[in-house]
């Protein structure tokens, strides 16, 4: 493993660990006693919508995995997508089951929308 590599892996790990901790202060949001409906929804909807990168923390999973699919394209010895196409099956997954779910389940507590 080179350097250059070994600094990226690095990076990934932090980020990773960041994104983690991330998540887990959402998760902890989500466990408040004070959560009713309404904050529920529009949490759910923060994870789905298109807020600040398109289509929301779920969209840029997404994004995510579409981008490891691609290098993995290019890697695959005999690009007959072994690597790639599980990667690109995942990012659909996220986009088209879990963020409609997450949306159908916010629409469900609050059909109204995000509290004013």
């Amino acid at each position: 493993m080179t350097a250059r590599s070994r600094t990226s892996l690095d990076r990934v790990r932090a980020s990773a660990g960041i994104a983690q901790l991330a998540l887990q202060q959402i998760e902890d949001d989500l466990s408040a006693d004070d959560v009713d409906q309404e904050q529920l929804a529009a949490i759910l909807r923060e994870l789905s919508e298109d807020t600040d990168p398109p289509g929301g923390f779920m969209g840029s999973l997404a994004q995510l995995l579409t981008t490891a699919a691609k290098r993995a394209e290019q890697l695959e010895p005999d690009r007959d997508g072994d690597a790639s196409c599980p990667l690109h099956e995942a990012a659909a997954l996220i986009t088209d089951n879990a963020g409609m779910r997450l949306i159908w389940a916010a629409n469900s507590l609050h059909p109204q929308g995000d509290p004013e």
